[in-house]
Order: C-alpha cells, then sequence, then structure tokens
C-alpha cells in the first residue's frame, strides 16, 4: 500500500460499502421475514404453536415498520465510525414508552442469548467470508483483531436485529417463534453483504490471496442452501425469489419448533440452526447451490472469453489430442507404482503428483490452438487441484482420481454441458466414487487394496481405455459403479454384509404383511365374520403368515398350515347353531389354538400379548354357540380355502405396494445384536426432509448420534420406494431405519451428512477463488 492514510481510507471505504449494502438490503430482509411467518402459519401444527404463530404474524403486520425503522436508525450511526453501541437489547425503550424494570435482568440474559444464536447462525453461514474480511481489514487497519463493536463482527449485527425488534414492541416468544425464517434471513443476507466487501477489497488489491484453509470452518450443511452471488437485495425478491427463502425458511422454523428447546447450550444452538438452514435447501436445494457455482464460473470465464460459451466446444484440435493422449500416458505410468517396486503398495505423494500434472498442464497449453482451449484446460487442472488436495480422500485411491484429468479434459473441451450442468456424468462418477471413500480414514489400511480401491481403479481404467466415446464411458462405469456397490454391500463388505441380509428379511415380512393384510380385507368384505376375528386376522395373523413365509418358503407346508389355521378360524367364529358343530368346534379348538400360540410366538409376540389375543377369540367363539353371529354357507367357506390355498398368486405386485405408515407394525421387534431399529428420536420431519430421506444415496457417508454414541456411519442399503435405509459403522454396527424415522434424524441434526457439498462443486468453489484472484490465468 503506498501510505498508512491511503490503507485506512481503504478500510474506511470498504466498512462503509458495508453498511451500505445493509441499508439497502434490509427492506427486503423484513420482507421475507414477514412472508415466512405468513406461510409458517399456513402449515399444520398443534393449537399451542398455531396460537403463537397467529400472534407472531399479528405483530409482524403492525410493528415491522418500527422494525424496520429502528434497525436503519442503528445503522446509520455506525456510517462514519464504523462501531456500534455496546448498548444490550433492552437498554432502550419499549415502543410507546413501556418499560418493565421488574424483569430486566431476565429480559437482558434471554436478549442476549437470542442475539448470540443469530450471531452463531450467520458465523455457520459466512464463517468463510467473514474470515477472509477480517484479515483484509485487520492488515489494513495495522491491528491484530477488529473492534468488540465493529459494525463488521456478526454479533452486532445480531445486537441491533434483536434490540430494534424489542424497541418496535416485538416480544421475546414472538421471536422464538419465528427464529428459523429470522435465522435463514439474516444469515444469507450478512453472507452476501461480507461478499461485496471482499469483492470490493480484492479490487483495489488488498491481499488477492488468502491462505486461511486451517482457520475456515464452513457450514456443514451449505451443499443443501441455495447462495445468491451477485448482488444485494433491494426490494422483496431478496436475490432468490421472495416465496423461496421465506418458505425454507418457515419449514426451518417449524423444526425448530418441533424439536422444543427454547434454550439450549451453545453446542446444541449450533446443530439447531445447522439444521434449519439445511432444511431450507432440500429438493433442488443442493442442486440449485451448484449450478449457481457453476453458473458464477461460466460468467467468470465469459468476461474475459466472451465467444467462450458460443465457439469453444467441439472436438479438441489434434495438437491438443495429441498433447492429452501422450499425457494421459504418462501420468498412468509416472503415477501407478510398479507391482515389483520394493514399496509397490505404497502411495505416489500428492506433490509429486501436483508437480506431475503441473508439469502436463503446461505441455498441453502449448499444444492448445484457441483461448478457449487454454482456458478449458485451466480450469479443469485447478477441479483436479483441489481434489486431490482433499485430506478426506484416503491417499491410496487418490491416485486414481489424478488419473481421471485427462479423460475429464478431452470430454470438457468437447461437450458444452460438463461447465453447465451438475447432471454430467463425469461429475456425477467422481462424486460418486468421492462421497464412497471420504467416510474412511486417509490412510485406511480396511480401503487400501479393497475391493472398493480395486473397483475404482478398473472404472479408471475402463474410461482412458475409451478415450473417443465421450459421455458414453462416463455414464456405463457410472451405472457399473452402482450396481457393484449394491453388490459390495450386500455380498464381500464383512461390516454390512450380515446387516443388509437381516434388513432385506425384515423389509420382506413387512411388505408381505402389507399384502396379506390387503388380500385378506379383499376375501372377507362381504364375509360375515365376527369383528373380532377379522381384527386379529388383519392385525395379527397376516404378520404370523409373512414371518413364516419368510422363514419356511411361500411354498412351504408350514405356510399351508397357517393358511388353513385362518380358515379353521373364521369356520369357528361362525354361528353353530346344531349340536354336532358345535361339538366338532370343541374338538377341534384345543389344536386350533395351539397353532395360533404358536404362530404368533414365531412371530415374535409376547406370551401377555397372546393371552390377549386368545382371550379376546374366545369370546368371538362364544358369540358363536349363542348363535349372535351370521352363518357362513358351505360353499362360501370351499370357495375361502381355495383362495387360502392360492392366496400367493393374489398378492398385489410387491412394486405396486405402498408401504402406508399406519399398516407398517413396529419395527423394534426386528431388534437383535446384529440389527439396532432406530424407534424413537428426531423431531416431526417437513415434506422437505422426507424428500431428502429419499435421496440419499448409498455408500455416502454420515455422523450419527444415536444411543449417547456418535459414530460414522455408511448407507449400505435401501429397500423398495426407500421405506427402509440401513446404516452401518465400520465396526459392523447395523442400524435400520423407516423413512419417516431418517427424515426426522436429519431434521433434528443426529445424522450429518460428511460432505457439506459434493466434490465437484467443492472444487468448483475453489477454482474460483483462484479465478476471481487472477483472471488472466485463463488466458495464458
Amino acid at each position: 500500500m503506498a501510505s498508512t492514510a491511503h490503507t485506512m481510507a481503504l478500510a474506511t471505504q470498504a466498512r462503509r460499502s458495508y453498511v451500505e449494502g445493509l441499508l439497502e438490503g434490509l427492506p427486503g430482509v423484513v420482507h421475507a421475514v414477514d412472508q415466512g411467518a405468513r406461510l409458517l402459519l399456513s402449515q399444520v401444527a398443534d393449537p399451542a404453536t398455531m396460537m403463537r404463530r397467529r400472534d407472531a404474524v399479528e405483530d409482524i403486520k403492525n410493528s415491522a415498520g418500527f422494525w424496520l425503522q429502528g434497525a436503519m436508525s442503528m445503522l446509520r450511526g455506525a456510517l462514519h465510525s464504523g462501531l456500534v453501541s455496546a448498548s444490550r437489547p433492552n437498554d432502550l425503550p419499549m415502543a410507546g414508552g413501556r418499560q418493565n424494570f421488574s424483569l430486566v435482568d431476565n429480559e437482558t440474559i434471554e436478549g442476549e442469548i437470542l442475539s448470540s444464536r443469530l450471531a452463531l447462525s450467520v458465523m455457520d453461514r459466512a464463517s468463510w467470508e467473514f474470515t477472509d474480511l477480517r484479515s483484509r481489514m485487520t492488515m489494513l487497519e495495522g491491528r491484530e483483531e477488529l473492534d468488540a463493536n465493529d459494525i463488521l463482527r456478526p454479533h452486532v449485527l445480531a445486537r441491533i436485529a434483536i434490540t430494534s425488534w424489542r424497541t418496535a414492541g416485538l416480544s421475546h416468544e414472538a421471536w422464538r417463534t419465528l427464529q428459523g425464517v429470522l435465522h435463514e434471513e439474516f444469515a444469507h443476507f450478512n453472507e452476501e453483504a461480507y461478499h461485496e466487501a471482499n469483492r470490493l477489497l480484492i479490487e483495489r488489491g488488498v491481499l488477492p490471496e488468502i491462505d486461511l484453509r486451517p482457520f475456515i470452518r464452513r457450514s456443514r450443511n451449505s451443499a443443501f442452501v441455495n447462495t445468491q452471488s451477485s448482488q444485494f437485495a433491494s426490494g422483496p425478491a431478496t436475490g432468490l425469489s421472495a416465496l423461496a427463502p421465506a418458505e425454507r425458511a418457515s419449514q426451518s422454523a417449524a423444526a425448530s419448533e418441533a424439536s422444543g428447546g427454547a434454550l439450549a447450550d451453545d453446542k446444541s444452538v449450533g446443530e439447531e440452526t445447522r439444521m434449519m438452514t439445511r432444511a431450507g435447501g432440500l429438493g433442488r436445494g443442493g442442486t440449485d447451490h451448484a449450478e449457481a457455482v457453476l453458473g458464477r464460473l461460466n460468467r467468470l470465464i465469459g468476461r474475459q472469453l466472451p465467444d467462450f460459451a458460443r465457439t469453444s466446444h467441439g472436438p479438441a484440435s489434434p495438437a491438443l489430442d495429441a498433447a492429452i493422449t501422450n499425457a494421459q500416458q504418462g501420468i498412468a505410468l509416472r503415477l501407478t507404482p510398479e507391482p515389483s517396486a520394493r514399496h509397490a503398495n505404497a502411495p505416489v505423494s500428492t506433490p509429486a503428483m501436483l508437480e506431475e500434472l503441473h508439469q502436463r498442464k503446461q505441455a498441453l497449453k502449448a499444444a492448445a490452438s484457441s483461448p478457449g482451449e487454454r482456458a478449458t484446460i485451466e480450469v479443469v487442472a485447478l477441479l483436479f487441484q483441489s481434489i486431490l488436495t482433499e485430506e478426506r480422500i484416503p491417499a491410496s485411491v487418490r491416485v486414481w482420481f489424478a488419473r481421471l484429468q485427462m479423460p475429464v479434459l478431452r470430454v470438457a473441451v468437447s461437450e458444452p454441458d460438463f461447465f453447465a450442468t451438475t447432471d454430467h456424468p463425469a461429475r456425477r462418477l467422481i462424486d460418486r466414487m468421492g462421497a464412497c471413500v471420504m467416510g474412511f480414514d486417509a490412510n485406511s489400511a480396511r480401503l487400501a487394496g479393497g475391493a472398493v480401491e480395486k473397483e475404482i481403479k478398473r472404472v479408471v481404467q475402463v474410461v482412458e481405455a475409451y478415450p473417443d466415446t465421450g459421455r458414453r464411458v462416463f455414464q456405463t462405469v457410472l451405472t457399473e459403479f452402482e450396481r457393484f456397490l449394491e453388490h459390495y454391500f450386500k455380498n464381500e463388505n464383512e461390516a454390512s454384509r450380515k446387516g443388509v441380509s437381516l434388513a432385506q428379511q425384515v423389509e420382506q415380512r413387512e411388505t408381505l404383511a402389507i399384502q396379506y393384510t390387503i388380500e385378506l380385507r379383499k376375501m372377507l368384505n362381504e364375509m360375515p365374520v365376527q369383528e373380532g376375528v377379522r381384527e386379529f386376522l388383519f392385525h395379527v395373523w397376516a404378520d404370523v403368515l409373512a414371518m413364516t413365509a419368510v422363514k419356511s418358503g411361500l411354498q412351504s407346508e408350514e405356510i399351508k398350515t397357517m393358511k388353513r389355521t385362518a380358515a379353521d378360524l373364521i369356520w369357528s367364529a361362525s354361528a353353530k347353531v346344531s349340536r354336532e358343530e358345535r361339538a366338532d368346534v370343541i374338538r377341534r379348538l384345543p389344536p386350533l389354538l395351539k397353532i395360533l400360540r404358536d404362530g404368533m410366538q414365531s412371530a415374535g409376540v409376547s406370551a401377555a400379548h397372546q393371552d390377549e389375543h386368545i382371550q379376546r377369540l374366545n369370546n368371538s367363539l362364544a358369540a358363536a354357540f349363542t348363535a349372535r353371529t351370521a352363518s357362513i354357507p358351505k360353499q362360501r367357506l370351499e370357495q375361502l380355502m381355495e383362495r387360502l390355498e392360492t392366496l400367493e398368486e393374489l398378492l398385489p405386485d410387491a412394486d405396486d405396494v405402498e408401504i402406508d405408515e399406519s399398516l407398517v407394525l413396529d419395527l423394534s421387534g426386528h431388534e437383535s445384536s446384529e440389527l439396532e431399529v432406530v424407534a424413537v428420536g428426531g423431531s416431526m420431519p417437513t415434506p422437505a426432509m422426507v424428500a431428502w430421506a429419499r435421496e440419499l444415496q448409498v455408500g455416502s457417508w454420515y455422523t450419527l448420534d444415536y444411543r449417547n454414541r456418535n459414530d460414522s456411519v455408511q448407507l449400505a442399503w435401501q429397500g423398495m420406494r426407500r421405506q427402509l435405509s440401513l446404516f452401518v459403522s465400520p465396526q459392523g454396527r447395523g442400524i435400520l431405519f423407516q423413512q419417516q424415522r431418517l427424515a426426522a434424524f436429519l431434521q433434528a441434526g443426529l445424522l450429518v451428512p460428511v460432505q457439506d457439498e459434493s466434490l465437484t462443486v467443492r472444487a468448483t468453489r475453489s477454482a474460483l477463488a483462484k479465478l476471481d484472484v487472477d483472471p488472466s490465468r485463463l488466458l495464458n
């Protein structure tokens, strides 16, 4: 910098620009909070919650203008000094001059807690932008840290929001009711303000490149949050559409209310905030985030090469094609240890890979025949530089990712949608392989030389072997990799094999029980069967039939016995008007009751519940003896027996069975030493969370907080229509979820993805950061 005065002027300009951006965008935030509150009111909840929401909506309607006016007044006070008074949220009088001095201490504490939560939410979303801005500002001002009351600090803006809220006459109860909405809007708003301030300083040459990797703590949920990259919002459409953030935030607020807690420690608040934001980005949220990153990349390239999108794609020039082929062969030779080498199993070091790839990049750029080809070479090189420095990718498989760079470059040069869409099979292949290995330790012995590494090696070699097939080879090996994962977890992985087998048995039993129930209901729809017998057949014996079919087979003698028992029970409970019929029932009753008990025992029904069921059946049989039930004609009984004999042929197709939660029996009965069934926990999931639960991919890693344990688990199996999902730990612990319970754990932050965004999206962001600093590298 030319002088101290100049650097101080730059710092003042940046801080003033930040505050002006807040002033410009704040009306849009208030509008979005109002919309989110109204949308929240439209969602189903218990009466007490609905009452709180109605009160909050009415309060916002009456006081939003005062809240906005108070916040903007306090922000304007920071335009010149950049500092905001350390006033606590209740140091200012309430609207209308009302104060309640007897509660001031409690109110102040509550305000501080809510303010801290909001600041935590902002930092969870914008920590990397704030860290960069703080580094640039402290360098300009020659200090070690920002002032405690600096307007740039998240807690200062949070204090302004809470103070002006209370000054406007709005209650802390209303804030807690709308907390998810408020956190979502302010976190997004502040992130964009930090981004614009950083952009201004970068344009002025202030620390264009900051090495902050050890200090960055990005939100774990950023893959699921829609982002805005261009400008502050000045009206209702706050970057995103006005309704979209409100809807996502209102769902987050619902999650917050469902999970209960008005007060929590900092750790639980952080987890709650992360899940609130994640709830807002589901459905297409993760895709939207990825496409927003790709959009920024394309705009940046377009500024340097205006004709890039129109002219740069097509088959690589002959010179570049030959250079890519040569580089691919050289990389395969240099980066793969020879089997005869003394340390054949030692992975190639990352610095060696990066140096090799850098040298190849220079040779490729020299062979390129157009600026578009050189730009593509640079971007792909930056993507793989980020991928190869990802510490969570085990060293033993990193080399195979490195060998994908040349095939990916060939596709990127020739296919325009590689930089335009997240659905390109080359991107999806890298993401899927990365998701499957990033949960292992960086030097995991379990992965090295194992089936997963061998499959990744095979996939890469197939891609290398077909250089002229473009996306088709990537799509083919992606499909093969998905099939491999299904086979691997079912048959090869020792940690998951037993659990998958048990989970499949659980699913088969539950599906058959529903199918048997459906068909029994059809059979007995118009038949005069006593209600107690009908309920027993639907709720108990259908499960017995299913369990017997799973254990013994659909055509076994055991299942035939259980079906005959059902027919005998129906006959025994029909009206018995003659002495001979009653004598026949008495004679057949003991063996019938024994089979009923044996069947319930095999299905896991406790002895106490067996007694209850038998008692109800005895009552039904007594009614038959007193002729209070209708008689079933002999012809109808014969038809019933015939249909029961061929029941399996009548069952609806398993693919057509919609597993209604009300029909699924309590899965806790399937609990064993080898399979844990999650029956409790989590919070009421929103529809967005349920949709997310259906989108989880086999092979991806998560952190699970369950039964006082915090384990890394991998999604190993998903059942029909993804109604059941099995996670396994590296030690072989199997945990089975139903879809609703899985969504509840995601909602509550008890199941958290290891990856906050996909590997290629993270790599694209990294490339963008480098290109933002030095766009000219695209042209060199």
